[in-house]
């Protein structure tokens, strides 16, 4: 019912929104009305109505050139390897040149789709061969094609890493860090010839235990049945997935939204503010980013629970607990990964010391192939996208890949 009920709401302000935005695109921005109250005043106002709803579509990731030295270089998106949950996204550069370090983008599975890290992507790809792992909207999948848990993650990520072969390199943004960690741990048991050269985990609840979040909070104030009664729906027809038990994604965002709902406030005033004034530039910096938050897509419940349940209520990868299909995760046999963790001082989603512990489990490695970095002044969102993460953080990412390559 709950899934149902959203999307009925959602069909009748549809009309709505379409009828505010044909009347914003067929509007005069010069004409004014008395009392001071210009035109523009209106257009903004039909903008934002039109604006008011979410999309469970997967916005394009726009990356068709990347600058090289002094040339731009055609970028082409592939399809490496499917399956019904995840396509694996490579962006070929048209031109071949010197061959590049291989790398794994590994995109969180939290409500957004992968398209959330194309700064991420856009910053890497002059120095990488980089692929990503592009998620599906499991509202989209068919039930045929079963479930969808933590384990199936973890396989993922060793699967696609046995795509880029021997020799490459894995990047994990968020949630993530604590599958990848697993799934390299397994390849280390496994003295497995796809084991990457380096591995990065970037802003990751490795252990959750180290100054608790309010999304830690959350996650360990009720029963995993309660997160499974209360929060978990079922695909409506006539959607791919009908059928399929899901945990929405507008759920998730309006989670996001609550922590910081001031922000969100005063980030709509001011886009109001800008298309009155005119200062195009400014409303669309924040239209391109409330485009991507508002794309949501849906995860698997199985995987959303289980999640829930071993990483952040019971932490078993930090208490040497976790186990993949049936076998235990021992992150203390990996000897051939390098290990970088990046933090982010201001960070309320996943605090300072959860991906650090990564470094207290991966006793394997000798000192020269571990390092942390802690980037002062940058929240969840800056450790991965803006000025610091270009010139401050991935230097370093960049460096720990050449030093490994």
């Amino acid at each position: 019912m709950l899934y149902l009920a959203y999307q009925m709401q959602s069909n009748l302000m549809a009309p709505l929104r379409a009828m505010a935005a044909a009347v914003r695109s067929g509007s005069d921005p010069i004409r004014e009305t008395s009392g001071g109250f210009t035109w523009s005043h209106l257009v903004a106002a039909w903008e934002l109505i039109s604006r008011a709803g979410l999309s469970h579509q997967q916005p394009a990731y726009g990356i068709d050139t990347v600058r090289i030295g002094e040339r731009d270089v055609a970028v082409v998106e592939e399809s490496a390897a499917v399956t019904p949950f995840c396509t694996l996204r490579h962006f070929r550069k048209a031109e071949e040149g010197v061959p590049q370090p291989r790398l794994l983008v590994v995109a969180p599975l939290s409500g957004h789709f992968a398209t959330l890290l194309r700064g991420t992507i856009r910053t890497m790809l002059p120095d990488h061969d980089v692929y990503v792992t592009d998620w599906s909207n499991a509202r989209d999948v068919s039930v045929d094609h079963g479930s969808f848990g933590f384990d199936d993650y973890v396989e993922h990520v060793i699967h696609f890493l046995e795509v880029l072969g021997p020799g490459a390199h894995v990047l994990a943004v968020c949630q993530p860090c604590v599958q990848v960690l697993a799934a390299v741990a397994v390849m280390a048991a496994d003295h497995h010839p796809a084991q990457p050269a380096s591995m990065t985990l970037m802003a990751g609840p490795i252990d959750v235990r180290v100054n608790p979040t309010k999304v830690n909070e959350l996650a360990t104030s009720k029963p995993i049945e309660w997160f499974e009664r209360k929060l978990i729906a079922t695909v409506p027809w006539p959607h791919r997935g009908a059928g399929r038990r899901v945990y929405p994604g507008f759920i998730q965002l309006l989670a996001f939204i609550s922590m910081n709902v001031g922000r969100h406030l005063k980030a709509h005033r001011d886009l109001y503010d800008h298309l009155v004034k005119g200062e195009t530039d400014r409303a669309e910096a924040i239209k391109a980013f409330y485009d991507e938050y508002f794309a949501v897509l849906d995860l698997s419940a199985d995987f959303y629970l289980e999640t829930v349940r071993i990483v952040f209520q019971e932490a078993r990868l930090a208490k040497g607990e976790l186990t993949y299909r049936g076998r235990a995760v021992d992150p203390g046999l990996i000897r051939r990964t390098a290990l970088l963790t990046v933090e982010g001082e201001k960070d309320d989603i996943c605090a300072v010391g959860q991906t650090a512990a990564a470094h207290d489990l991966c006793t394997g490695l000798k000192p020269y192939m571990r390092r942390h970095h802690l980037q002062a002044g940058v929240g969840h969102y800056g450790v991965f996208n803006g000025k610091r993460w270009e010139g401050q953080i991935y230097p370093i990412v960049r460096n720990l890949i050449l030093a490994t390559n």
